[in-house]
């Protein structure tokens, strides 16, 4: 039986795994006043976003990330606020919180990563003697 407890112990700890998990995620400092907020309902829109994250102050700018084909949130957006104090306090009192039926995570903002241009390849004539043509497939014989 002793066994059994130590071995509960040496798992769960001193502390629950939940609560140590979300103090983790918490004990990073921000050092910019954009947050990264996921979670959201795929029917959250601009203004009911920039409602829910204006009571902990000056909003400079909140956008729910939109596909570009559908116009349908993604599920995440990005606050900006004028100084990192907001944005710490947005972040405390909304991180794991409920938005329109969605419990959202709120973390700080990582700068965009640089992705190179996809590489096109020529349309020139392929080994084959076929010119490719991207939207038909191909079309006709090269004579050279």
């Amino acid at each position: 039986m002793a066994f059994i407890s130590r071995a509960r112990r040496a798992f769960t700890g001193p502390f629950p795994p939940c609560s140590y998990l979300a103090s983790i995620r918490l004990s990073s400092t921000l050092t910019s006043p954009k947050l990264f907020i996921s979670g959201l309902s795929r029917e959250t829109t601009d203004e009911q976003f920039q409602e829910a994250f204006y009571p902990f102050g000056r909003i400079v700018e909140a956008k729910v990330v939109r596909d570009r084909a559908t116009g349908r949130s993604k599920g995440f957006g990005f606050v900006t606020y004028t100084s990192v104090e907001e944005a710490e306090k947005a972040r405390e009192e909304m991180n794991a919180k409920f938005l329109h039926g969605w419990v959202i995570f709120v973390d700080p903002a990582k700068p965009r990563e640089y992705r190179p241009p996809p590489q096109r390849p020529e349309s020139g004539p392929s080994e084959t003697g076929f010119r490719t043509n991207k939207t038909v497939g191909w079309c006709g014989y090269n004579s050279t």
